[in-house]
């Protein structure tokens, strides 16, 4: 659906994008993440063809950005950083005049617009000047104004900045049912959101890609080793902490075992192997022939924020490019 081949934009003589390559399949939620200046609203800009690229291609929908803007332009719905609002408009009149320069008219426009008001929970605000409307609100109706026309892509810049916990919420169900019959590029900084909302992450630093994959798959390779969390209870009164962790420890391929909280007489560890080491099946055993009861077995999870600064930083704290997996890069 999205297909962004050598993708580049100079501007004299600073790069904001430089070769980047990505695809993001019918129906799937991208993240799009990067460090503030790393080149992802320049990016949206070209594939909403508010820029033209300096070199390199992209088709949305089987169109060509350079070459098909206006095709392009008809199949997709943007929400930039700061919604294309103008104040002294009502929110009805607004998304009637959004509707009409997408095509819809008649019944179908006042359907639609009924319609995504609902949806962004704007109902209440329909009859109230733009400019009098609090961000949360004007943020909701920049939503609606990108779905109106109920596009085959959804190019979204910060979706839910300024809104309340709650609205955050609502938002992040209707960006989910939205996938499916439409594909999604989502730009936030709260990374949390791409972990709960997204299928794919895309990450750039300093105009370059640095990782393109599936959250899960970015965690195991985050991991580089396995890293499990491990639940033992013990089946006759209090289980002896110390003693789980050298039974732990003794287990082939463990490197190291951290003792991690205690829950009445259950302990919890983390359990990291060797590299290239597979020790959930012996942990389990070591468990069971101790005489323990095995409660929990599951791989500990590494968090989007530690792989993103991973990928965008070196120890030195200078963007790591290098950090990239064989394929993620150009």
């Amino acid at each position: 659906m999205i297909s962004v081949k050598e993708l580049t934009k100079r501007y004299a003589r600073n790069t904001a994008v430089d070769h980047i390559s990505f695809e993001v399949e019918k129906g799937q939620i991208a993240g799009f993440l990067g460090p503030n200046g790393a080149g992802k609203t320049t990016t949206m800009r070209m594939l909403t063809c508010f820029l033209p690229p300096t070199s390199g291609t992209a088709t949305v929908a089987g169109f060509d950005v350079l070459e098909q803007p206006l095709e392009v332009k008809k199949r997709i719905g943007y929400l930039p950083e700061t919604p294309p609002l103008y104040p002294e408009m009502r929110t009805v009149e607004y998304l009637t005049f959004v509707g009409k320069l997408k095509g819809l008219s008649g019944s179908e426009l006042r359907q639609r617009i009924d319609s995504v008001c609902e949806r962004c929970a704007i109902t209440d605000v329909k009859n109230k000047l733009l400019g009098k409307l609090s961000k949360g609100y004007r943020q909701r109706v920049g939503l609606a104004q990108a779905i109106i026309h109920n596009p085959e892509v959804l190019i979204l810049d910060e979706p839910t900045a300024g809104l309340d916990p709650k609205q955050i919420n609502e938002t992040r169900e209707l960006i989910r049912s939205l996938a499916g019959n439409h594909t999604i590029i989502l730009s936030t900084h709260i990374l949390p959101e791409v972990e709960q909302t997204c299928e794919k992450v895309i990450i750039i630093n300093k105009g370059k890609l640095v990782a393109t994959d599936s959250v899960s798959n970015l965690q195991s390779r985050a991991r580089g080793v396995e890293s499990m969390l491990v639940e033992v209870a013990g089946r006759n009164g209090d289980l002896d902490a110390t003693k789980a962790q050298q039974k732990l420890e003794q287990v082939s391929g463990v490197s190291r075992v951290v003792f991690k909280e205690r829950r009445e007489n259950r302990s919890v560890f983390e359990v990291e192997s060797c590299k290239d080491q597979f020790i959930r099946g012996d942990l389990a055993r070591a468990v069971v022939q101790a005489g323990w009861d095995l409660n929990e077995l599951r791989p500990a999870s590494v968090s989007l924020e530690e792989i993103f600064l991973k990928l965008t930083t070196d120890q030195s704290g200078e963007p790591a490019q290098k950090a990239a997996a064989a394929g993620d890069a150009k």
